[in-house]
C-alpha cells in the first residue's frame, strides 16, 4: 500500500508542470488570435467557420432562431477587452470591437 503512494507522489510534479504548460501555450496562443488585425480580417457576409479560423473558438455564444431569421452571436474576450461579431443567417452582419491593440 506504501508504495503505490511513492509512486503517485513521483508524478504528481510532472502533472503540475505539464498543467502550467498547457495554461501558458493557450494563453499565448488566445492572445496572439485575437488582435486588432486579425479582427480587420473580419468581414461583413463571412461564414461563421472563416471566422474561427482566423479569431478561434469564442468565449461565448448565444443563438436565436426566429421563424424567418437565425441570430447569432460570438463573443470573444481577453481580458478587459472583447470583440462582439453579430451573425444573420450564420453570415457576419456586423462587429463591434474594444481592442486597444
Amino acid at each position: 500500500m506504501i508504495q503505490p503512494l511513492k509512486n503517485a507522489r513521483r508524478f504528481l510534479p510532472v502533472i503540475a508542470i505539464a498543467t502550467v504548460l498547457v495554461f501558458a501555450v493557450t494563453a499565448c496562443h488566445s492572445s496572439k488570435r485575437l488582435s486588432k488585425a486579425n479582427v480587420e480580417e473580419v468581414t461583413d457576409g463571412m461564414a461563421k467557420k472563416q471566422v474561427e479560423s482566423i479569431l478561434g473558438p469564442p468565449t461565448t455564444v448565444d443563438t436565436k432562431d426566429f421563424v424567418l431569421l437565425k441570430k447569432t452571436v460570438y463573443v470573444y474576450a481577453q481580458g478587459k477587452e472583447s470583440v462582439t461579431i453579430t451573425f444573420k443567417d450564420d453570415k457576419v452582419q456586423s462587429k463591434v470591437s474594444t481592442l486597444s491593440d
